[in-house]
């Protein structure tokens, strides 16, 4: 496959730096002293490419797509966390950098295929830059998830942990009938209370734990985070189509809200 663009191969030094100086830090927060007892992460909300990585090797077109970020989940996310008055953490690199919902111990966690295009910039990194990718984008957001969840617990405030994520509509030429799904691993309690309330709406299609589901081996955020500190939580997908427009995304961040409300009416009864 061609190279595209500008490809920067990293310097094998250990004073390597993957963020330049004017580069955004990973982490984006919104709302730290929001009162709800929700709080938001996005695992995957941009597309951004550290400089020094150029375009990994890709087209602008593959840079686009699903595999470099969960398309309209950002936006999702922030309507969803102002409605409900919670605080929301996203990360703004791409998935394709490294993957901040993958144990980044997981050959994946740095992917070399995206569904079935396959990353030139992601071949045969060496132990360092392996490294800098960790520590510079993985560690910082996941730090900063569990700063909030310290501080939050320190306060006596409860909290329920809410992973945004978005989609595809057909992924490998398999059509997704559903709209939504919820997803969750050793615990439903939370995630299944909230599928009974979006599947309130008769109109809805909402999928449970399909077409993907939670797993120590293809997640870190729910399992970390969540099951670990034994936390109520759910993973949340809206399919991609749905949430590209402004009018999609008020729609499912509102119709989200309403059932995390009823989910913790509740969950707390």
């Amino acid at each position: 496959m061609p190279l595209h663009g500008i490809f920067t191969q990293m310097p094998m030094t250990p004073a390597y730096r993957l963020l330049g100086a004017d580069e955004p830090p990973p982490v984006l927060e919104e709302g730290p002293q929001r009162g709800a007892d929700f709080l938001i992460t996005v695992d995957h909300a941009g597309a951004r490419i550290p400089r020094i990585l150029g375009d990994l090797g890709l087209p602008a077109s593959e840079l686009q797509r699903h595999i470099a970020c969960d398309l309209g989940a950002l936006s999702v996310a922030r309507l969803l966390a102002a409605s409900l008055d919670a605080p929301l953490l996203a990360q703004i690199y791409s998935r394709l950098v490294i993957d901040c919902n993958r144990d980044p111990e997981v050959p994946s966690s740095i992917p070399t295929i995206g569904e079935n295009t396959a990353i030139p910039g992601n071949m045969g990194l060496t132990p360092a830059q392996i490294e800098a990718r960790r520590a510079e984008i993985f560690r910082p957001y996941h730090c900063r998830i569990k700063e909030v969840l310290e501080a939050r617990l320190a306060a006596g405030r409860p909290t329920i942990l809410v992973a945004q994520h978005s989609m595809t509509a057909i992924f490998k030429g398999v059509a997704r009938p559903m709209q939504a799904a919820i997803l969750y691993n050793r615990d439903r309690r939370f995630a299944g209370l909230t599928l009974d309330a979006l599947r309130e709406d008769k109109t809805l299609l909402v999928a449970d734990n399909e077409p993907y589901f939670v797993s120590d081996a293809t997640d870190y955020t729910i399992p970390v985070h969540g099951e670990a500190r034994r936390l109520p939580h759910v993973e949340i997908e809206i399919r991609q189509d749905l949430i590209l427009e402004p009018a999609g995304q008020q729609a499912w961040a509102m119709r989200i809200a309403t059932a995390l409300r009823t989910a913790l009416r509740r969950f707390q009864s």
